[in-house]
């Protein structure tokens, strides 16, 4: 990339801070950035925060991990990589992102836990922002938002870095051990978790890690956890339900996820009085991401909470 503007261009007042912003749009690197560009570390940050503020649009998401564009910023780059002559309105186009919320929204949500959720908030949610592209990645694994240019993610309350703001979504999860009516007129109810070890069992294997699901108990105020046995492990919490109802072993899983399973009898539950709840379902995302009016809407659409009265919980 060529950084040598006329002094014309320079002297334009939106243009203030372009050359910081292409470099680190192309390093990546606030830090790579200002080696290329000839200033310091903290003079790129502070050159970026000044033209986001200018024009009213967050240009970069960042954690102490990772720096990527927004898709503002994406968009801004791609005009300016292209012809310098225009930047003008390059800057101009960004109106649109700061005055309503357009655009593509990218998400990832746990496959079976976000199904449950997005189904409800999805439609409230294209009802009133049918200008909103929703991207939705199904992944149970741990994701870094930044890195997998995603705008935000839903997960587990335990399992988001502490680095993200949160929205709470549902209530604390109940889970549970359950089995077939088949499965408990052969085998009987187990007595206490210790037990486990010893039962044919259906594991989760988490996909990012490759660990396996330690089955979460409590005693006397104790949380302790329990490594069954088994010979049956899926990373999909769905089929694990299914080889639960064909009596393949006992499986720990969400109540939210099995509702209609136990209403019908299909899975009953044991152990239940061992078995503490767990953090709810949140919205998480970097702080300074949520000053986009796309992700700004999706927001304020989940905290009002509307969507559920049509859901389970």
């Amino acid at each position: 990339m060529n950084y040598k503007f006329t002094i014309n261009i320079m002297k334009t007042a939106s243009l203030d801070g372009v050359r910081t912003f292409l470099a680190v749009a192309e390093q990546r690197s606030f830090s790579a950035a200002a080696a290329k560009t000839g200033i310091t570390t903290t003079a790129a940050s502070k050159a970026i925060k000044m033209l986001e503020q200018r024009h009213g649009v967050v240009l970069f998401k960042r954690t102490t991990r990772s720096v990527a564009l927004t898709e503002a910023g994406a968009a801004l780059y791609a005009q300016l990589r292209s012809a310098t002559s225009q930047i003008d309105d390059a800057f101009s186009a960004l109106n649109a992102y700061r005055d309503k919320p357009i655009g593509t929204l990218r998400l990832t949500v746990p496959r079976n836990l976000g199904r449950l959720v997005l189904k409800t908030l999805v439609p409230q949610f294209h009802r009133v922002y049918p200008e909103i592209t929703l991207d939705i990645s199904l992944d149970d694994g741990a994701i870094d938002l930044i890195a997998g240019g995603f705008d935000a993610g839903i997960r587990l309350g335990q399992a988001v870095a502490q680095d993200m703001v949160m929205v709470q979504l549902t209530p604390e999860l109940e889970w549970c051990v359950v089995g077939s009516a088949d499965y408990f007129t052969e085998y009987g109810h187990p007595e206490t978790p210790e037990e486990l070890i010893t039962r044919q069992t259906i594991r989760y294997r988490f996909t990012g890690s490759g660990a396996l699901h330690r089955w979460r108990f409590s005693r006397n105020g104790q949380d302790f956890e329990v490594e069954t046995g088994g010979g049956l492990i899926a990373n999909d919490t769905a089929l694990i339900a299914e080889f639960c109802r064909q009596s393949q072993g006992l499986a720990y899983l969400p109540e939210m996820e099995i509702t209609a399973d136990l209403a019908t009898g299909h899975l009953h539950k044991t152990l239940a009085s061992f078995i503490p709840p767990t953090s709810g379902l949140y919205l998480y995302f970097p702080a300074r991401t949520q000053q986009q009016a796309k992700l700004r809407a999706f927001i304020d659409l989940a905290r009002a909470g509307n969507w559920r009265v049509y859901a389970n919980y």
